[in-house]
Parts: structure tokens; C-alpha cells; sequence
């Protein structure tokens, strides 16, 4: 299970503003091989993919996860911060045994 704040359901409402486009846009997170630790973190708006696990956090706001990627994902937090510095999504993972400085890759528990 995946939990995504507030905060990120809001920022998700803003970026897919029309009501019919978020039944079939949301935001799709995979994991990426690379990055300083290892695995790095990607999002982006769109549709669901082929084998993507659907969530829906809300009644009009959807989440796609990779199927590769889930098993890494699988207990995370989404937040979005819109900080003067550093503003975005911001994935808090238990499974990240080391994360780099920027926050936007990591090491993870689980096996690949």
C-alpha cells in the first residue's frame, strides 16, 4: 500500500485540472536504474500503462506503479512540498536502506 498526503492529492488536482482527464491521467511512479545509490526515483503525468497497478488515494485523483517497481514502493509515503527550495513529490521510503542527498535515489532492501 501506498499512502499519498494531501498535500500531493492537491498538487496532483493542479497538474491534471480537468475533471475527465484524471479518469484516465495520473501520476505513474517507477523505479530507474542509476543514481548514486544505486535506483532512482521517476514520475510522470500520464496514462496507465500495460501491468501498472492502479490506486486511487481519492474518488478523482489516479496513482500507476510499475510492476517492477512496486515491491520497492510498497509502503511509501508521497508527500509534495511546495518549499522555496526543493518544491515537488517527495517519496519517504521504508524500503530505502540509503538514500543520496538530493533525495532522488536509494538503495533498496528489496531483493531485485
Amino acid at each position: 500500500m501506498i499512502q499519498v498526503t494531501d498535500n500531493a492529492v492537491k498538487h496532483l488536482r493542479e497538474l491534471v485540472p480537468d475533471e475527465g482527464d484524471r479518469r484516465t491521467l495520473g501520476l505513474r511512479l517507477f523505479i530507474e536504474k542509476g543514481g548514486c545509490s544505486g535506483l532512482s526515483y521517476g514520475m510522470k503525468i500520464a496514462a496507465r500503462e500495460e501491468g501498472d497497478t492502479t490506486l486511487t488515494p481519492t474518488s478523482d485523483v489516479q496513482l500507476f506503479v510499475d510492476a517492477e517497481s512496486e515491491p520497492h514502493l510498497r509502503g511509501c509515503t508521497i508527500d509534495y512540498s511546495d518549499a522555496l527550495t526543493g518544491a515537488g513529490f517527495r517519496i519517504v521510503n521504508p524500503n530505502a536502506v540509503r538514500t543520496c542527498g538530493c533525495g532522488t535515489s536509494f538503495e533498496s532492501s528489496v531483493e531485485a
